[in-house]
């Protein structure tokens, strides 16, 4: 996904492209409170753990982390609410095929601002076995070691 001026990167799931491998993205709005989007803009979020699960035709996150807001009152949002994600019905029955197959879930990878909104990128993720990340680290140490020798 590429990003111009005007989106700006909130929060982003590292250890998504390590457990998991992205086979398609798909970008989401979510439906927050007020004071969760001031706690966002000051970079109070965590997506550790968090995944989208699909009911009654609606996609929801869960165990997304949202601090409280700083400057907040007594009606704060509480931080491991379940927020509903805002997709096209076309979009949502495609994922739902998708996330049938055995291994297949999705996991939010990246929070930004587009403009006012905030938006999730959501991925299509298909877990990796521990041998597998085990492989792309040694990939990815021979890559720095040829880098290293020939720079």
């Amino acid at each position: 996904m590429c990003y111009n001026k005007d989106m700006r990167l909130a929060a982003q799931n590292k250890k998504a492209y390590h457990d998991y491998t992205i086979e398609e993205t798909l970008e989401a709005g979510v439906s927050l409170k007020g004071t969760e989007v001031k706690a966002i803009r000051e970079g109070r979020i965590n997506l550790r753990d968090s995944y989208v699960i699909i009911k009654d035709k609606e996609a929801f996150m869960l165990n997304c982390h949202i601090s409280p807001y700083s400057h907040g009152n007594i009606m704060n949002h509480e931080p491991l609410r379940t927020r509903k994600l805002l997709f096209h019905i076309k979009e949502i029955l495609k994922l739902v095929g998708k996330t049938a197959q055995r291994g297949y879930s999705l996991i939010p990878l990246k929070v930004y601002f587009k403009g006012p909104y905030v938006k999730v990128e959501v991925g299509l993720a298909k877990g990796k076995r521990e041998y597998e990340k085990r492989e792309k680290i040694k990939e990815r140490d021979i890559k720095r070691e040829m880098d290293r020798e020939f720079s």
